[in-house]
C-alpha cells in the first residue's frame, strides 16, 4: 500500500483509503491512498491502463470499490452512487464532452444547477423561473469565462469552449471537490493556456483532482502529483520530487527522459 502523507496539512476534503477495484481477475486499481485538499490541484498521471480513469470513476461514485473506503468531508461515502455524491458536493467532468448541444450555454448550466437546487414540490412552476438555479448558472459562467457566450447554442462553441462549459456545469452544482478527467484533451496551445488559467482560479474554494496526459500542463499547474502504474501508486509528492523520482523516470517518463 502507498500512503499519501498529510503531515502538517489541513484535513482533506476527500480521501481514498486503500481503494481497490477488480473486474473479474483484473485488478484495475490496487490499494490506492489519495487525498484532495482545499486550494490544491492534485494531478494523477500514468500511461494508458494505469488505472486513472477507474480511480476517478470510483471517487465520483460511478463505480463502487471492491475494497477500501472513500471519505468526503469526514463522512464515509463508500458505495454512494454518483447522483448522491454530486448532491453532497462532488463535481465530475469526462474525457469526452458531456453537454446538451442543442441548448444554449446558459441553459446547460441552469440544468446542471437544478440537479443541486431541486424543487420537486413546485411542480406547477416553470423550471426557468427558478432564481436559485439561474443565479448559480450565471456565477458558474462568469468563473469559467463564458459570460459572453451565454446565449449561444452549445453546438456552435469551439472545442476548448465546450470543455470550459463542462467545467462551468460542474461549478453550477456548487461542488467542493472537482474531479476533472483530461480537461485539456484535444486542445491547441491557446485553448490549453485558457484552461490552465481557469484551473488555477478554481483552487479558491475547491479541492481538485486532475487526470491528465499533458505532462507540461500537469507540471505547470499541479500542487501535488500521484503516479500510477498497473493500478498501483508508485509515487506521490510535489512536482519537484516527482521530477527527481528515479522509479517514476524508469516506469513512466522513460529512463533517459526528463520532464
Amino acid at each position: 500500500m502507498n500512503t499519501d502523507s498529510n503531515t502538517n496539512r489541513a484535513a482533506p476534503v476527500m480521501q481514498a483509503h486503500a481503494v481497490t477495484r477488480r473486474f473479474g481477475g483484473l485488478t484495475a486499481v490496487n490499494q490506492v491512498d489519495l487525498s484532495l485538499h482545499l486550494h490544491e490541484i492534485h494531478a494523477v498521471i500514468g500511461t494508458n491502463g494505469a488505472g486513472k480513469s477507474t480511480l476517478i470513476n470510483l471517487m465520483s461514485g460511478e463505480l463502487p470499490p471492491s475494497e477500501g473506503r472513500l471519505d468526503l468531508q469526514g463522512q464515509d461515502v463508500t458505495g454512494w452512487p454518483q447522483p448522491k455524491l454530486a448532491r453532497q458536493g462532488v463535481g465530475r467532468s469526462y474525457q469526452r464532452n458531456n453537454i446538451f448541444l442543442p441548448l444554449t450555454v446558459r441553459e446547460n448550466c441552469r440544468l446542471a444547477a437544478q440537479s443541486r437546487a431541486q424543487r420537486a414540490w413546485r411542480i406547477w412552476e416553470p423550471a426557468q423561473g427558478c432564481r436559485t438555479s439561474r443565479s448559480l448558472a450565471d456565477d458558474a459562467l462568469e468563473r469559467a469565462g463564458l459570460v459572453q457566450h451565454a446565449d449561444r447554442v452549445a453546438s456552435e462553441l469551439a472545442h476548448g469552449q465546450k470543455r470550459q462549459l463542462e467545467v462551468a456545469m460542474c461549478l453550477a452544482t456548487e461542488p467542493v471537490a472537482l474531479l476533472l478527467d483530461e480537461p485539456l484533451a484535444g486542445m491547441g496551445a491557446e485553448e490549453s493556456a485558457r484552461m490552465l488559467d481557469l484551473l488555477r482560479g478554481l483552487r479558491d474554494g475547491h479541492a481538485i483532482l486532475l487526470v491528465e496526459h499533458d505532462m507540461e500542463a500537469v507540471f505547470a499547474v499541479a500542487d501535488r502529483i500521484t503516479v500510477m502504474v498497473n493500478g498501483s501508486v508508485i509515487a506521490s509528492g510535489d512536482p519537484a520530487s516527482i521530477r527527481a523520482n528515479r522509479e517514476v523516470q524508469l516506469a513512466y517518463l522513460g529512463e533517459e527522459e526528463s520532464v
